[in-house]
């Protein structure tokens, strides 16, 4: 039920047309409510019961949903269920009307709705609750708006910055090999770590373009049959060079009998998950100062079940060191973007975030295993492809 009069002075109407979708399988109470935000300038559905509005809401969501808890068939608290898990509607803030006590409106909350009003409803307290809503909609989607705006312009300046790299690159190493003229001895020392510094640098460029690319969903992967054995060692002989510089043992090794599995395959892209482990064995050389680094690939068949249909293997790639170890508060944020933990040694802090976006854009999962003092592990687990 709804009261009357009209609130005797309305506020200035918004300079946008906001739009508000009420649900409600009373006709005179919705026809109330929409009368009343009518008057206020804004554009106002109307939906009789649940499934029409998950419908329109599909087809075009609103800005705002008033939404009865009591309706046939299928509820307000279902209605609003369904709206906060569908995958691919923006948020739209949900506004209650109930006339229920507060065990039912603490399980609408819990469900995702954002507000309430109970019933007989005073004008002037909904229109309050419709512009606190609508502001906070719109506070989000300007928040959203910035945040793609700002990964747009890191996206761009990051694609814009590998030319001139580049081109230091070639030229430093064409100063280098004396195609320029006759180098000075100090010219000689200094050039090389110019090269060494402007190849971090190139690299570090090349990184964040790969994370915008994958959190902006513009990463196409060229999938195809990929032999993970195959995979590490070519890694490993890749990356033996800079662990012996080191006096490192750098090992290779599989942990699967060969009656469990005769082939080390899965589904992905194969430069892609290169560039996963060499980030995961050049990371484990830079932080290990003695000692090894092994390189373990082992497997996990399926567990016997009843249903008969089909189950997955994994593929489990440990990568271990002997070093400093990491500790635990760091761990949980090991994976974020620019976390480089509290150690001295150089790096941008987004090698393992883009690991992790990789291994997952295959179906997998990453994880860290530590101990100060007694080194570290990473973990790759990969869906193997079945024979």
């Amino acid at each position: 039920m709804l009261t009357a009069p009209y609130p005797s002075s309305p506020p200035p109407r918004s300079v946008t047309t906001d739009r508000i979708l009420v649900v409600d399988d009373s006709p005179d109470n919705a026809y109330l409510i929409q009368a009343v935000l009518d008057a206020e300038g804004y554009a106002v559905e109307v939906a009789a019961d649940g499934y029409t509005a998950l419908r329109q809401v599909e087809r075009e969501p609103p800005d705002l949903i008033m939404l009865d808890v009591v309706m046939p068939e299928m509820d307000g608290y279902e209605v609003t269920r369904r709206i906060r898990n569908h995958p691919r509607l923006p948020f739209v803030p949900i506004l209650l009307i109930t006339a229920s006590d507060q065990p039912s409106v603490v399980r609408g909350l819990d469900l995702g709705a954002d507000d309430f009003i109970r019933k007989p409803v005073e004008f002037d307290e909904l229109l309050a609750r419709v512009r606190s809503l609508l502001r906070l909609k719109h506070t989000i989607e300007e928040r959203n708006q910035i945040a793609r705006q700002r990964e747009d312009f890191v996206s761009r300046l990051t694609h814009d910055l590998r030319t001139p790299l580049i081109a230091a690159d070639r030229m430093l190493n064409l100063f280098l090999e004396g195609a320029l003229g006759e180098l000075t001895p100090q010219m000689k020392e200094v050039i090389p770590s110019m090269i060494r510094s402007n190849q971090n640098l190139l690299q570090m460029v090349n990184q964040l373009l790969e994370v915008y690319r994958y959190e902006a969903g513009a990463k196409s992967l060229a999938f195809s049959t990929v032999n993970l054995q195959d995979l590490l060692q070519e890694v490993v002989l890749e990356l033996r060079p800079l662990a012996t510089a080191k006096n490192i043992a750098l090992g290779f090794a599989t942990a699967c009998g060969p009656t469990t599995f005769t082939r080390f395959e899965v589904a992905g892209d194969r430069q892609e998950l290169r560039r996963v482990f060499t980030n995961l064995v050049g990371n484990a050389i830079k932080f290990t100062d003695r000692g090894a680094v092994k390189v373990v690939l082992g497997c996990v068949s399926p567990e016997p079940v009843n249903d008969p249909g089909p189950t997955q293997a994994w593929l489990v790639i440990r990568v271990k060191d002997t070093g400093p170890g990491i500790p635990a508060e760091e761990q949980a944020t090991l994976f974020q973007r620019f976390r480089q933990g509290n150690h001295t040694r150089s790096g941008s802090g987004l090698g393992l975030h883009l690991s992790r976006q990789i291994v997952e854009a295959h179906g997998g999962t990453i994880e860290v295993e530590s101990q100060v003092g007694r080194g570290s592990a990473f973990v790759v687990r990969l869906p193997a492809l079945q024979t």
